[in-house]
């Protein structure tokens, strides 16, 4: 079901009646604020990074303030803003190239290196030392350190649904899609917020609506106005880093737990509640389907109590606490209070795009290829 709302638009599908609109509307701002918290932590980290690099090449002990970190932030900000709005249509010949990169530094760190090592002599750790010496540093038991040390992998392998919010503008997205997801999770963060946030607006959910709906003609058909939200939105919220390192774990912690609910949620309710209205696609795992999805709901939800714990250990200061679970509560829970008082009044989940005539829902399930490039969805918006 190619759609670039995406989650939250099969979490209003797969659920049961009572709890469509609801479900639908938590996991829409979830997945749009745990994207936007994906922006501002990789972009964050980035920095980091670069700013790690003058430190080492200069030789001198110098290390960056709060504020030139802060400075650098923007600037990476500012560059993949206008990347997003402006590079839409080699937007996949980046992605390969990141693809083709990424490969290269892994070969390079778990083959080069040892090998450049036994080539100068240097005596390599034999592997019982390898896979089996363990150094917790932490005020946790060994075990429990061990599942902590998920985090790396769980924060720096996500955005599993990236493509996913890129969908209406694929061509054969049944297959392109979940291809996609297998061979690029973690790129185009701020491509896929765009997208994520332009469906929730074309829904009418987000504040100003009618505003960051608008399809540019003039920059290739690009949601530029929500590229430009998101871009002040995270310069906001980068703020943070010139606080503390506890403020600056919140972008982090709003990244992981929020799309783990997200990314859970509609599989969740295709189990529990959308048997009869579930419809294999091209890319179906046959009978390991129903297998695959609990596990899948198990893990994001390990996930998300895992991301809720202080790394350090039991009984942490103030500046080593982890504060998911207060970022993500208020979350969470201003999202339903909103929905509650007000949005349900007129919040009916995600409206159709599609001409009934032309495609109905049981075409849509069986054959997964209703595509819009360019067509029938974006001009009805424009």
């Amino acid at each position: 079901m190619p759609t670039a709302g995406g989650l939250y638009w099969w979490t209003h599908y797969f659920a049961g009646e009572k709890y469509k609109n609801p479900l639908s509307f938590l996991i829409g701002y979830s997945n749009t604020l745990g994207l936007i918290g994906g922006i501002c932590s990789v972009d964050y980290t980035l920095a980091l990074m670069i700013l790690s690099c003058v430190s080492i090449s200069r030789d001198d002990g110098w290390s960056a303030s709060r504020g030139v970190i802060y400075a650098v932030y923007v600037g990476l900000i500012l560059l993949h803003g206008i990347c997003a709005a402006f590079s839409g249509r080699i937007m996949p010949k980046i992605q390969t190239a990141c693809i083709y990169i990424n490969v290269s530094l892994v070969i390079a760190t778990v083959i080069a290196l040892p090998v450049g090592k036994v080539t100068r002599g240097e005596v390599l750790n034999p592997g019982s030392y390898v896979f089996q010496h363990v150094d917790n540093e932490t005020g946790w038991p060994t075990g429990w350190a061990f599942m902590l040390a998920w985090l790396a992998p769980i924060w720096s392998i996500g955005s599993f649904d990236s493509c996913v919010h890129m969908s209406e503008e694929a061509m054969h997205a049944a297959k392109a899609v979940p291809l996609g997801i297998i061979w690029s999770a973690g790129s185009a963060c701020i491509v896929a917020a765009s997208r994520q946030a332009w469906a929730f607006s074309r829904d009418g959910a987000l504040p100003f609506s009618n505003f960051f709906r608008y399809i540019s003609k003039r920059i290739h058909y690009q949601p530029v106005r929500v590229i430009g939200g998101l871009v002040v939105i995270s310069l906001i919220l980068g703020l943070l880093c010139l606080i503390n390192n506890a403020a600056t774990n919140a972008l982090f912690s709003l990244f992981v737990a929020s799309n783990y609910l997200s990314w859970g949620t509609p599989i969740f309710c295709r189990l529990v509640w959308g048997q009869e209205r579930f419809y294999p696609g091209e890319f179906y795992t046959g009978r390991l389907s129903k297998p695959i999805a609990w596990i899948a709901v198990v893990y994001l939800l390990f996930g998300v109590v895992l991301s809720m714990f202080p790394t350090g250990g039991p009984n942490p200061s103030p500046a080593d606490m982890n504060y998911t679970v207060v970022i993500n509560g208020f979350v969470w829970a201003g999202c339903m209070a909103y929905y509650f008082l007000f949005a349900r009044h007129w919040f009916a989940g995600p409206r159709m795009t599609v001409d009934d005539n032309n495609s109905s829902i049981s075409e849509i399930g069986a054959s997964n290829s209703v595509v819009s490039s360019g067509g029938p969805t974006y001009a009805k918006e424009e």
